[in-house]
């Protein structure tokens, strides 16, 4: 069956369709890139924000020409005219946040990671189920044409049989007050970064047999960060007897390339992530052939929002589901307990709302 038939179209103009109605938790400069560029594109409304104090929530307001602000996220969840919330927050607060917007009755873009750890993962699908919200977790590379070639090409054959898969993911490091460097607010590189390259590992076990798992890792933690990972490897294994490798690191040249190896050639993508910056995949194969294909440089976030608006207004799946969000921090979590790190905690309800 092609691709496109099992996971729904990635990506179809917003056509006429009512507009998504968006309250924003925080003041988080992904939000920009994310979600109010694309939202500028599909005509969608950012309806209202709050952030850590009415006065820097006025300013991003202000900023962004989001509509009204609220002096707290409960009020944004709350608020009767917002559709669905966009979690941007720091990684611990995403569980809890995605948690209290789907109570409310809302619909739920998070950022990636899903929640600190697998088990809050489950806490929040479970509740998006009983309460029959949509809750996605923000994995936009899967929405554009680069991704889906990279997949369509594995379906095809050409470079055969694929038998490994590896992805390297870096960043020049990030500030050391940076809350991504801290333990308390779930951060390290695997958090940051890794959970990508964890997910496209899987999304391509469809070829290998089926779910990766993690037999080894290793990793490094952050000075002055005990905990925190600054690097960590994995290897995996897939049920059909292929490999995989990830290395992600928050403090290295930037990189973000995902290569499938197979017995016929092997392809590679040069930014699967962040395909506006280079959207080339380069195909080789054993005969001797090898090619340059360019997917375009359109914002796999703005494919992303085209896919969730259809998705709302007509009933078009995504590619993504509670499932899938809940079975990536499980792999995360077998990462770091594979690199002899603890997995990340869970923030308990007073230090939310404290």
């Amino acid at each position: 069956m092609p691709f496109d038939e099992v996971h729904g179209r990635a990506s179809a103009g917003a056509g006429g369709v009512a507009p998504i109605r968006f309250g924003i938790l925080g003041a988080a400069r992904i939000a920009d890139l994310a979600l109010f560029t694309p939202a500028r594109e599909t005509g969608d409304r950012l309806v209202a924000v709050a952030a850590r104090s009415v006065a820097r929530a006025r300013t991003f307001a202000e900023a962004h020409h989001i509509e009204r602000v609220h002096t707290d996220y409960a009020g944004v969840c709350a608020d009767p005219e917002v559709e669905v919330v966009y979690n941007p927050l720091a990684n611990a607060l995403h569980g809890p946040w995605n948690l209290a917007a789907v109570r409310a009755g809302k619909h739920v873009l998070s950022e990636k990671p899903f929640a600190a750890n697998a088990a809050e993962a489950r806490g929040v699908a479970a509740a998006a189920r009983e309460a029959g919200v949509t809750v996605v977790e923000g994995f936009h590379y899967l929405h554009h044409p680069v991704m889906r070639r990279v997949l369509a090409l594995v379906d095809s054959g050409e470079i055969g049989q694929p038998v490994r898969v590896e992805v390297h993911m870096a960043m020049a490091a990030p500030a050391d007050t940076d809350p991504r460097w801290s333990w308390e607010l779930a951060g390290g590189a695997t958090m940051d970064l890794g959970c990508y390259a964890l997910h496209a590992h899987r999304v391509l076990g469809r070829w290998l047999g089926g779910e990766p798992s993690v037999v080894d890792g290793r990793a490094k933690e952050r000075a002055g960060h005990p905990r925190v990972d600054e690097w960590l490897e994995a290897d995996l294994e897939f049920p059909g007897g292929g490999t995989g490798f990830v290395r992600c690191s928050m403090d290295d040249e930037p990189r973000m390339t995902l290569r499938v190896i197979g017995t016929a050639g092997e392809l590679a993508a040069a930014n699967f992530v962040l395909p506006h910056r280079d959207d080339r995949i380069t195909v080789r194969t054993k005969s001797g052939g090898r090619r340059i294909e360019r997917l375009g440089r359109r914002s796999s976030y703005l494919y992303q929002l085209e896919a969730l608006g259809e998705h709302l207004r007509t009933g078009v799946p995504l590619p993504l589901d509670l499932t899938d969000a809940v079975t990536n921090a499980e792999l995360v979590d077998a990462a770091y307990l594979a690199a002899g790190l603890p997995v990340r905690a869970a923030l308990t309800t007073s230090e939310v709302t404290g």
